[in-house]
């Protein structure tokens, strides 16, 4: 193969450069290993990772970066400032990578001799993120002589519900190197997908999220009486088979609705019909138009059902994230360098978009860009044993980390040479 740098292909020079800066380092890939584990074995779970922002900032030190760190949240944000271009900071063009440092607050099962004991669990690989974004700031840095722009390196706490993404927007991280990027890239593992198969999709890849939280109201009374109640278990219970009959028959099945009803709260006896009921669920969809529909029908729907059977109800929608939407030329050279880097079999396109929710979704509402994942199913455990994410026996397999730091800093690469014949 011979070098290039048309943005048809992501320029062999870039593999080159990356595969030069490992084999320079031959502890990279132990080191990533290392780093990953200890920080397996001491998980911190929402906005305050003290612990594992120290981490981080150890795991940076000494390389060539402009580092600041979160207010509001333990966030971390470093930038690397290219030496192959005159063009002064603020001007250059400018990649963003992110790698989330939160864990679960699940108790661990796996068994694994660096397992936490501490009752939290990285049961989402978001150790695997945070060790192959560190991996990805040593390689560009190693080869910061070569860059033609900037690369920003964002750190996030809270991915797991906390929308730590939203807090380090609002602290400024599109404007870390003096101008908003020109594309924004993340990457999730996966415990349950063969190791080392990289899969993304152009368009809706991950949903949007929200909440509906229901309180239906009636007349408690005597179970031998209900005749002289209004009963809102009942009426409750017929409101979940109704959202269900709604979000399949009134929306496109090619732009579909996920809801999942994980509350339900009433009653205190058996014998005891109570005044109230209370239910919420995660309602998932792919498109704007969508989400502003169920904003407004299923809590519409919910109040006239209440109404139907003489009592009334309070409903709510509340967006939390939009979805996951990459841009199409992002996308294209995510899944062109996984290919150009691994070869053909190592990626795989995503048919569909998948029904999980990501807040690297707000960045992509503010910056082009791409998400995707790369399997790290455990090759001592038969696939059909692997446990998926969020799972307290999920296990990932940590020797893919210098192909995701790679990867990650040959997107960045890639994005940069092409900005550069662009501009």
């Amino acid at each position: 193969m011979t070098d290039t740098t048309t943005t048809d292909a992501v320029p062999i020079s870039a593999l080159s450069f990356l595969e030069g800066a490992s084999a320079a380092n031959p502890s990279f890939g132990s080191d990533l290993v290392d780093f990953r584990r200890e920080m397996h074995a001491e998980p911190e779970v929402g906005l305050y990772l003290p612990r594992t922002q120290a981490r981080v900032l150890d795991a940076i030190k000494g390389l060539d970066l402009e580092v600041t760190v979160g207010q509001a949240a333990s966030s971390v944000v470093a930038v690397l400032r290219g030496g192959a271009t005159r063009t002064p900071p603020g001007s250059r063009p400018t990649v963003l990578l992110r790698g989330d440092m939160d864990a679960l607050p699940v108790a661990e099962k796996t068994g694994l001799p660096f397992a936490s004991t501490n009752g939290a669990m990285h049961a989402c690989g978001h150790d695997l993120h945070t060790a192959g974004l560190v991996g990805a700031a040593r390689l560009l840095s190693s080869v910061r002589d070569s860059l033609t722009g900037d690369v920003i390196f964002m750190f996030q706490p809270g991915e797991e519900g906390h929308d730590g993404a939203r807090i380090m927007l609002e602290e400024g991280v599109l404007s870390a190197a003096g101008r908003r990027p020109d594309a924004a890239y993340a990457l999730h593992v996966v415990s349950d997908m063969p190791s080392g198969v990289f899969t993304t999709r152009a368009g809706a890849y991950m949903a949007a999220f929200g909440d509906l939280s229901v309180k239906v109201i009636g007349r408690g009374g005597h179970g031998s009486r209900p005749f002289q109640a209004l009963d809102p278990i009942q009426v409750a219970a017929e409101m979940l088979g109704a959202l269900q009959t709604y979000v399949t028959k009134r929306f496109n099945v090619f732009d579909p609705v996920v809801l999942s009803v994980g509350q339900f709260h009433g009653g205190s006896a058996s014998n005891v019909i109570p005044d109230s009921a209370e239910f919420s669920a995660s309602v998932r969809s792919f498109s704007p138009g969508v989400e502003a529909r169920l904003a407004q029908e299923l809590p519409d729907l919910i109040r006239q059902l209440a109404t139907a059977h003489q009592l009334t109800a309070e409903a709510a929608f509340t967006p939390i994230m939009p979805a996951t939407t990459n841009h199409d030329t992002d996308a294209e050279l995510w899944s062109r360098t996984a290919r150009t880097f691994f070869g053909e079999h190592r990626f795989v396109p995503s048919p569909n978009p998948r029904t999980g929710s990501d807040d690297f979704s707000r960045v992509l509402v503010e910056v082009p860009g791409a998400y995707g994942h790369l399997g790290a199913g455990s090759p001592d455990v038969d696939p059909a044993e692997w446990a998926p994410m969020h799972s307290p026996r999920a296990t990932f397999d940590d020797s893919i980390l210098v192909d995701q730091a790679q990867f990650m800093a040959g997107v960045a690469l890639g994005k940069l040479q092409e900005l550069e014949v662009l501009g």
